[in-house]
């Protein structure tokens, strides 16, 4: 009898296990690749992190679930459930709001509580701007799911013809105005422009520069906004879970010194250490102007070459604590704006901390049907520039500016935070490689910021990118579905090889 071995399945090495590089591993996995996941630092998650607490592990980077299918689907691709490794929670109200004259509004997932809200904090005219601009940005939001956002390599002739078959879609898209100016022409209340315009600090821009299409960024949320029960580490903790159940690999503390590069492949990585990995494909998950800047050896700069010109986005001071609060009630998601709308970012876009940012709150221990901890755990974060390179600052006083605001809205903690757990831009720089401290890649200011992204491939046939910094951009669904991306490029790839080399088979055989 014949014995027929099995080939070995293809090797997969993942640099960076923060959400892209975890959601690679599970679909490279579930295709059947043996993965090994490399972390340089010694947990997985990339920029949902934690700081140690009396309280417990307090989140120091994203707060909330959006887009929950793009998780739904990567738990699928292993046969099992999000909702069997954790805990999520809807939220009813998506974020309560506070400004310096004592008005507060709360936006929720239901529209005609919004349509409530809205009438009581600023009248008919409040209510029916927002109706107008929910249908327009529902609009964009659906028109460009598709053939950007789903699209692995988005095109401008593409999406110029997509808008030429929709002509509707051009006012919508207000191509020729700023995030700031379509606002002001939409809501006739200015807090209500300054509220939306915040939305462009999602992606780590300024509404005075960022394109009005970012408008579409509200539905995100519109559409659901989950809690996970015990912070989002709990997230990357199950997928980690999930892939050791599935024979993936994951070695932390693993700093990568070399990509090799042999024959126009990479062949394998070699990390500080001495240790050399070989590979059949190559995926780097972090910022891709680490490889553009040679960080992995220079035979990778000629990939993302643009990272190393483009501007970037900006960064952010985080502040993570356990303290008992006093004041008014806040939700999970709370934001505190300056009285000053523009100051913040007329800061911003010289490079400098604002002198009176508005803040953000999250509350981490509500929002969660239950009665928060007498110690609860609050992250506050506020924008500052990508500034890695600068001199370490004095963090007293931005901390003492920032305590004063929140004391004129009458929150005060106890204890009062330090800033021994505060994250700078300087140390987001030297968390992640060659990212220069910004927290979101490139800058989306301009209308086509968004194609000037890296994609999944690269002038290297297998050396794949994913993360924020690629395709479709930044945010956890966003690096989640870049993920996504990735691996269907390699798939495409490999069976796109595979009959090459089958045709060139067939086609030696028969001039034999």
């Amino acid at each position: 009898m014949t014995h027929v071995t099995s080939p070995a399945p293809q090797r997969a090495v993942i640099i960076g296990a923060g959400i892209a590089g975890l959601a690679c591993a599970v679909r490279l996995r579930a295709a059947g690749y043996a993965v090994t996941l490399l972390e340089r630092h010694a947990q997985v998650g990339g920029k949902i992190r934690t700081i140690p607490s009396d309280a417990g592990p307090i989140d120091a980077g994203p707060t909330v679930l959006t887009m929950r299918h793009v998780f739904d689907d990567l738990f699928a691709q292993l046969g099992t459930r999000l909702e069997d490794h954790v805990t999520l929670i809807k939220q009813n109200e998506l974020a309560r709001h506070f400004w310096p004259d004592g008005s507060q509004l709360s936006l929720y997932v239901d529209e005609d509580s919004n349509v409530g809200a809205l009438r009581a904090f600023g009248g008919n005219e409040a209510a029916t701007d927002f109706l107008k601009f929910t249908k327009r940005t529902r609009q964009l939001f659906t028109a460009f799911d598709a053939p950007m956002m789903q699209a692995p390599e988005p095109r401008l002739l593409a999406l110029t013809q997509h808008v030429l078959k929709q002509p509707h879609l051009i006012p919508a898209m207000a191509p020729l105005s700023t995030l700031k100016s379509l606002l002001k022409r939409s809501f006739r209340d200015p807090r209500l422009q300054q509220l939306f315009g915040r939305y462009a600090t999602y992606v780590g821009g300024s509404p005075t520069h960022a394109p009005a299409i970012l408008s579409l960024i509200w539905q995100a949320e519109a559409n659901g906004v989950w809690v996970v029960q015990g912070g989002m580490h709990k997230l990357t903790q199950a997928l980690l879970h999930v892939l050791d159940s599935h024979g993936v690999d994951t070695v932390t503390n693993a700093h990568v010194e070399e990509i090799e590069i042999r024959n126009g492949h990479a062949t394998g990585i070699e990390l500080r250490d001495g240790t050399r990995l070989p590979c059949d494909v190559l995926v780097h998950a972090g910022d891709p102007r680490a490889l553009a800047t040679g960080e992995f050896g220079a035979a990778t700069r000629p990939i993302a070459r643009q990272t190393r010109r483009a501007k970037r986005s900006f960064s952010a001071r985080v502040l993570s604590f356990a303290a008992k609060a006093q004041g008014p009630d806040l939700a999970h998601h709370n934001v505190f704006f300056a009285a000053d709308a523009q100051s913040e970012f007329r800061d911003l876009m010289a490079g400098r901390v604002p002198e009176t940012p508005s803040f953000y709150i999250c509350a981490l221990d509500r929002g969660q049907g239950t009665a928060p901890p007498a110690l609860e755990r609050f992250e506050i974060i506020t924008n500052a520039p990508a500034t890695a390179d600068a001199p370490p600052e004095d963090l007293s006083s931005w901390l003492h500016q920032i305590t004063q605001q929140m004391a004129a809205h009458g929150v005060s903690f106890s204890p009062t935070p330090d800033t021994t757990t505060v994250t700078t831009p300087q140390a987001f720089g030297r968390m992640f490689p060659a990212s220069l401290g910004a927290l979101y890649g490139q800058t989306p200011h301009g209308l086509t910021a968004a194609l000037q992204r890296p994609t999944a491939r690269t002038p290297i046939p297998n050396l794949y990118l994913a993360g924020g910094g690629t395709h479709p951009g930044a945010g956890v669904p966003m690096a989640t579905l870049s993920a996504r991306h990735a691996v269907e490029a390699i798939l495409s790839d490999q069976t796109s090889a595979s009959t090459s080399g089958q045709m060139a088979t067939r086609g030696g055989m028969s001039t034999a």
